[in-house]
């Protein structure tokens, strides 16, 4: 390298010094998860649908999924969910006993909502409360966990609607904790807002909620997939029949389908709704439709749609599953910047799974960086797989840009000093 060179280098660097002190640039804001997907495929006769892969949040199948919509009882996996959050840290246990009150009472002796009754002055446990929550959709069971978690009605709402958030829901409308519309809780209905008012999200977000509580939870599979359970009120036995009609000993049941969860929904201005789980070839598919017909209580149009999109999902996707530790060929290592080694082995991080297109275009997939920033530690995520069919992206919920699976270092390296670095970068090698 000639002096010439060199100077002309060290001139870069002291530019490129300063143009680090300017203000950063903006950055533009993240692709856009699109409203429909594969429509074109499949056109469902609902207001809304959507199909996920439970771990990646891969998009499978959309039909106008950012539109906010009632979700009914679709609501109680909320208030599922922040029940096993309070039993995870120990405020409550399976066999915490609490009384209803009177307003939760009178919701859940009306015959006209999905209920077992509850009575002044008796004690029930969370594991009660929550199997009737999950299989009969009991409106007060429902309610009753959330006077459980926090104490009254609003406050669990108002812890409903802060954990929504902290999953980036931000458009949802919650005002009740079993799904109800405001006007039908009674003396617990949600301060300020109107009579008529019902919790909304969008199929894109309910997709989430189940997604989250599969995730930290999986075990709620074992109680979602009962049909049939006992209610048992000290000397009354009350019958629960769950109202996912595609279990098995139920009408709708296909044992091709495996659906094992999750939850139903209905109101007036819902519409049927229904929020579906299933494990396909070792992998587990979130669905979820929404403003199904429900012409009355026998209607089986939700299940109906259900069946069509998980059919049309099983013949047009086939997992591929990944297991922690994994190599993939010609990925099987990646550049270090500024390490002690200029180079570093990795592997997939944790099991996991990509749909690819059975007759589509072939998988194909790269790093979605080739470089890492030494020091880097075993374990830690290098960088991601990032996957395609032929060209185009698969689209996940949490990176509209690609579906992406962490890639983990199976090396550690430190980082060389300031005067290494600076004679690598003046001089090269």
């Amino acid at each position: 390298m000639t002096f010439k060179h060199k100077f002309n280098r060290i001139i870069v660097a002291l530019v490129a010094i300063v143009l680090l002190m300017l203000p950063a640039v903006p950055i533009s804001a993240a692709t856009q998860v699109p409203n429909d997907y594969n429509t074109n495929q499949l056109n469902l006769n609902v207001k809304s649908a959507i199909a996920i892969d439970s771990k990646t949040g891969q998009l499978l199948y959309g039909k106008n999924i950012n539109q906010p919509l009632p979700i009914a009882s679709m609501t109680k996996l909320i208030t599922v969910y922040l029940t096993l959050t309070a039993i995870k840290e120990g405020k409550l246990t399976w066999q915490t006993k609490v009384k209803p009150t009177d307003a939760i009472i009178r919701v859940a002796n009306n015959k006209d909502f999905s209920n077992v009754p509850l009575h002044v002055g008796h004690e029930y446990s969370i594991k009660q409360l929550y199997q009737a929550t999950l299989i009969e959709s009991a409106n007060g069971a429902a309610m009753l966990l959330g006077q459980a978690v926090s104490g009254a009605q609003v406050p669990f709402v108002k812890k409903m609607r802060q954990q929504l958030t902290r999953w980036q829901i931000n458009d949802a409308q919650i005002y009740t904790s079993c799904g109800l519309p405001n006007k039908d809780v009674g003396a617990d209905a949600y301060p300020g807002a109107a009579s008529q008012a019902e919790n909304e999200l969008s199929a894109k977000d309910m997709a989430i909620v189940g997604q989250h509580l599969l995730t930290d939870f999986p075990q709620v599979i074992k109680t979602a997939k009962i049909a049939r359970l006992d209610f048992i009120d000290q000397n009354t036995r009350t019958a629960m029949v769950n109202f996912n009609w595609m279990l098995k000993g139920l009408s709708q049941y296909n044992p091709q389908l495996k659906v094992d969860g999750l939850k139903t929904g209905t109101t007036d201005a819902a519409g049927a709704c229904f929020i579906a789980t299933a494990e396909h070839n070792g992998a587990r598919i979130i669905t979820v439709v929404m403003g199904a017909a429900h012409r009355d209580g026998s209607d089986p149009s939700r299940f109906i749609q259900t069946k069509e999109l998980l059919s049309y999902l099983y013949r047009t996707y086939r997992p591929i599953i990944f297991t922690k530790n994994e190599v993939i060929t010609g990925l099987t290592s990646m550049k270090v910047h500024n390490g002690k080694a200029r180079q570093i082995n990795i592997g997939i991080k944790e099991n996991s799974e990509v749909w690819a297109p059975i007759n589509g275009a072939k998988l194909h997939v790269e790093l979605a960086d080739d470089q890492v920033e030494a020091p880097v530690k075993v374990g830690q995520t290098a960088t991601n797989y990032l996957f395609k069919a032929g060209s185009a992206p698969l689209i996940s919920l949490t990176n509209p840009s690609g579906v992406r699976l962490p890639a983990k270092a199976f090396q550690r390296t430190t980082k060389v000093n300031f005067l290494v670095r600076f004679w690598r970068w003046l001089f090269g090698g």
